[in-house]
C-alpha cells in the first residue's frame, strides 16, 4: 500500500528543505551562509534589481541577518562558491564542481553549432586571441576587449571577444571572479575556483547519481521528472533509470494535491516516512520572496503543493499582464497568500507599493496587514531606502 502524505505534511517538509524553517532571526554567520547555499543547492542570479537583486533577496528571505559581504567573500576571495549554470546562472558550492566538469564537456558539444547558426561562420575567430590574451594579463571584463566601433546590446549582440569569455566560462576554462557594476570579471578556472574542488574526477554514473541524489535530498520528495529539472543536469529518462536501479533505497508515496484533484506519486528516499515528525513548521511571519526563489521556480510544482499560480510577467507586453513586471509572491507561515507589487525608489529614498492581491479566501486582517507591515519595514531597510509608502490605490 502507497503511503498518502497530507498536503499540509508535504508543504511543512517542503519549506524546511528549502531553508525557510529556521528562526530568520538567528544569526547567520560566513560559515552558516555557505552551508545554508549548500543546504539549498543554487542560489539564482538576476539582474534586475526593483527592489534588491535576486540572490540577496532569496538568501535575506531565509535570514534578516545575512550580509551581502559574506557572499562576496565567499565568492572572490574563499573561492568557496562559483557561478555557473543549472536552469538559469546560479551561485553554486565549489564542492559541486567537480560534477560541473560534465556539464561543461556537454556545452562543448552543442554550443558551438548552436552559436555558428546564431552568429553565422566564423564568429570562433575572436577565441584564440581572447583566451591568450586573460592567460597572459589576467582577470578582464568584457568591455576591456571589445572591438572599436561594436554597438553594445543583449546577448543577440554580443561582440565576438565577449562571445569568447562566454562560451569559455560555460565550457569551464574561465570562472567568474567577481562582478563589477554587475559585470562578469572573467579569468582562467585555475585562478578562481581552488585546485581541492577539481578533483577527483568522476565517471558519468557517479555524475548521474550525484545529480539524482542530490535533487532528491534537497526536493524532499519528487517524481523523476522533477529530480531531472531541480539541477537541469540529467535527462527525465536518466533520473527515470538512476530511480529504477535504487529502488531500494526509495519508497512511493502519494502526495496530496492543494486544491484536490488526484494524488501525485512521487519518490522519496526509504526513511522518509520515519522522519516525517522532524521537520517544524514555518515560522508565522509573512515574507517577501524574490521572483526567482527557489521554492517556486518550478511553478507546476507549486501550484500543486501552494494552490498559488504563479508567473513572472516581465516579457508580458504590458497591456497584457495580470499583475505588473516584477511583483512578489507572499509566503505567510506555510502558505502562499498572495503577490506584491513595489520597487525602491532609491532617489526617493522609499519602497514604493503600488499595488496589493491577497489569494481567494486570504482577509486583510489587521493582524495580516500589521504582518505586511512589518516585513515590508524589513525589506525597506536590506534594501538600503528609509520608509515604505503605500501609494494611491494599493489595495485596489
Amino acid at each position: 500500500m502507497t503511503n498518502l502524505i497530507s498536503n499540509a505534511d508535504a508543504r511543512r517538509i517542503f519549506l524546511a528543505k528549502q531553508g525557510l524553517s529556521a528562526p530568520p532571526n538567528r544569526v547567520l554567520t560566513k560559515s552558516g551562509l555557505l552551508q545554508l547555499i549548500h543546504d539549498l543547492g543554487f542560489v539564482q542570479i538576476d539582474s534586475i534589481q526593483w527592489v534588491e537583486r535576486a540572490h540577496h533577496q532569496i538568501l535575506f528571505s531565509r535570514n534578516q541577518t545575512y550580509r551581502r559581504e559574506h557572499l562576496t567573500t565567499l565568492l572572490e576571495k574563499d573561492g568557496a562558491l562559483f557561478e555557473h549554470w543549472t536552469h538559469d546562472a546560479s551561485i553554486l558550492p565549489s564542492s559541486f564542481f567537480r560534477y560541473w566538469k560534465h556539464k561543461f564537456r556537454r556545452e562543448e558539444e552543442v554550443l558551438v553549432d548552436r552559436w555558428r547558426k546564431w552568429r553565422g561562420e566564423g564568429f570562433e575567430d575572436a577565441f584564440d586571441e581572447t583566451y591568450e590574451r586573460v592567460s597572459r594579463d589576467g582577470a578582464i571584463m568584457a568591455r576591456e576587449i571589445k572591438a572599436d566601433g561594436h554597438v553594445s546590446g543583449g546577448w543577440w549582440n554580443w561582440h565576438p571577444n565577449k562571445t569568447a569569455l562566454e562560451y569559455f566560462w560555460r565550457t569551464g576554462k574561465f570562472a567568474i571572479s567577481g562582478r563589477s557594476n554587475f559585470q562578469k570579471v572573467y579569468d582562467l578556472v585555475e585562478r578562481v575556483i581552488p585546485a581541492e574542488f577539481h578533483e577527483p574526477e568522476v565517471s558519468r554514473e557517479e555524475f548521474v547519481d550525484w545529480a539524482c541524489r542530490s535533487a532528491l535530498t534537497r526536493l524532499g520528495f519528487a517524481t523523476h521528472g522533477e529530480i531531472a529539472a531541480f539541477w537541469a543536469l540529467v535527462s527525465p529518462d536518466e533520473a527515470k533509470g538512476w530511480v529504477t536501479a535504487h529502488r531500494d533505497e526509495l519508497t512511493e508515496i502519494l502526495i496530496e494535491p492543494a486544491l484536490g484533484g488526484k494524488p501525485r506519486p512521487s519518490w522519496a528516499f526509504s526513511d522518509f516516512l520515519d522522519t516525517l515528525d522532524d521537520y517544524p513548521a514555518a515560522p508565522p511571519r509573512i515574507r517577501v520572496l524574490s521572483p526567482f526563489d527557489p521554492m517556486i521556480r518550478d511553478r507546476n510544482r507549486t501550484e500543486r503543493l501552494f494552490g498559488f499560480f504563479y508567473r513572472i510577467e516581465i516579457f508580458v507586453p504590458e497591456p497584457k499582464r495580470e499583475y505588473g513586471y516584477y511583483v512578489f509572491p507572499l509566503l505567510e507561515g506555510d502558505r502562499l497568500i498572495g503577490r506584491i507589487d513595489m520597487k525602491a525608489d532609491r532617489r526617493k529614498g522609499s519602497l514604493d507599493v503600488r499595488r496589493l492581491w491577497l489569494e481567494p479566501g486570504v482577509k486583510p486582517s489587521a493582524g495580516r496587514l500589521e504582518k505586511l507591515a512589518a516585513e515590508l519595514d524589513r525589506v525597506a531597510r536590506f534594501a538600503g531606502v528609509e520608509r515604505v509608502e503605500m501609494l494611491d490605490g494599493w489595495r485596489g
